[in-house]
């Protein structure tokens, strides 16, 4: 079998979706500014690039038609470049690396493209219209709940109190912002566009001012929700429960975001330019936890993921799990014992925005800064998906 390496991790800035530095951009040309980074990098010919497969989860309007493959046309790259678009929800960018690696490591590909896309201010989440979010006897049938409902629930059955989730806010914004300011996104590829007065450098979600305070003013977000039947819902499926308690706030779920990233992956470690690859990729996990939980993947991933490895917590030096929401990290944090150093040390999605079908690469470019930056050699990445999707990567620096 092929090793797999991580040639480059790029990503754009994340934008917020209410007066973003991106939204006069559509998606076709987000992705372009980072075909361009790769092109003008020169790692290898173009014409050796086998596949592009990107994650996208609102595969509609300016996302639709498979947008992996007519994105790369947009963009110029050959026409022999295979595309493929996947959708496992929030998990989506890291399985697409994910298929990536299991292809070249099959030899069935040599070098793939691989990342993803979500312009959440122009093509705004569930504006797909899925039935699965629409219709109750639908959604009830294949225990599908949304997402802000299941962390409540997962709040409510861990006796995850408001408090903390709100401090969980804003440890990721403290996080967050130090990094920023300290420079340490190193991947970011700036985007500009003359043409429509794009200037867009830096993450712009991150919230410094942020306070205990005024996290814990803000009112519940999917109390409403359970109040038009979701909380019996759930109460059915967890008679022991006596209640759902609804602790999470825009403060402490993450922000929503539009953004792009990009992770070329190859069976060479050393490139045509003679450019040595940044990381090795050793192993994937992809798992399914109960949908009636939602969100809790990313903890079972991680557990999987060290599992087929014979590897503990303390043999990882750097993790980057996905802060779905405040109620999933402090559950997962505990369940798996890992210590806020090693844990998301430049903040989550809370603070840093979740542009759903780009998170997971994002989170690839950000381990590998953070592993360069430290001079350490072994990281995780782990994302939750809907339905209880969970996906897993397992790194090594080079």
């Amino acid at each position: 079998m092929n090793p797999v390496y991580i040639v480059d991790s790029i990503r754009t800035p994340r934008a917020r979706v209410k007066n973003g530095g991106l939204n006069k951009l559509n998606p076709y040309e987000l992705l372009d500014v980072l075909y361009k980074d790769i092109r003008q990098k020169n790692f290898l010919d173009l014409c050796s690039i086998d596949e592009v497969i990107l994650g996208c989860v609102t595969q509609y309007g300016e996302q639709a038609g498979n947008i992996a493959k007519a994105s790369a046309l947009y963009s110029k790259y050959p026409d022999s470049i295979s595309g493929l678009t996947v959708n496992r929800f929030c998990s989506s960018s890291l399985d697409a690396i994910n298929l990536g690696y299991l292809k070249i490591q099959s030899q069935q590909a040599n070098n793939v493209i691989s990342g993803g896309v979500e312009m959440m201010s122009r093509i705004p989440m569930l504006s797909d219209d899925a039935a699965i979010w629409n219709d109750i006897e639908i959604a009830g049938q294949a225990k599908i709940f949304l997402m802000g409902s299941g962390a409540d629930l997962i709040a409510s059955l861990f006796d995850i109190s408001r408090d903390k989730v709100d401090r969980q806010a804003l440890k990721s914004q403290q996080k967050a912002f130090n990094a920023q300011k300290n420079n340490h996104f190193k991947s970011i590829v700036p985007v500009i566009n003359k043409n429509k007065s794009v200037y867009c450098v830096e993450d712009e979600c991150i919230r410094p001012d942020t306070t205990i305070e005024s996290l814990a003013s803000l009112d519940p977000s999917f109390k409403k929700l359970g109040e038009q039947g979701v909380d019996q819902a759930q109460l059915n499926f967890f008679p022991s429960l006596k209640e759902i308690v609804h602790v999470h706030t825009a403060g402490n779920s993450p922000a929503m975001a539009d953004a792009a990233s990009i992770t070329l992956l190859s069976n060479k470690e050393i490139q045509e330019n003679g450019q040595k690859a940044r990381a090795r990729i050793l192993a994937v996990a992809t798992v399914n936890d109960d949908p009636l939980l939602v969100l809790s993947g990313c903890m079972l991933a991680t557990q999987e993921i060290l599992s087929q490895n014979n590897l503990k917590v303390a043999d990882i030096d750097l993790f980057e799990i996905h802060e779905a929401f405040a109620s999933t990290m402090i559950h997962c944090q505990k369940e798996l014992k890992i210590d806020d150093t090693k844990l998301n040390v430049n903040g989550g999605c809370i603070a840093l925005g979740h542009p759903m079908g780009a998170t997971g690469s994002i989170m690839v470019s950000t381990l590998i800064d953070e592993l360069e930056r430290r001079d350490l050699k072994s990281g995780i990445v782990a994302t939750s998906g809907a339905a209880g999707a969970g996906t897993a990567l397992l790194i090594e620096r080079i």
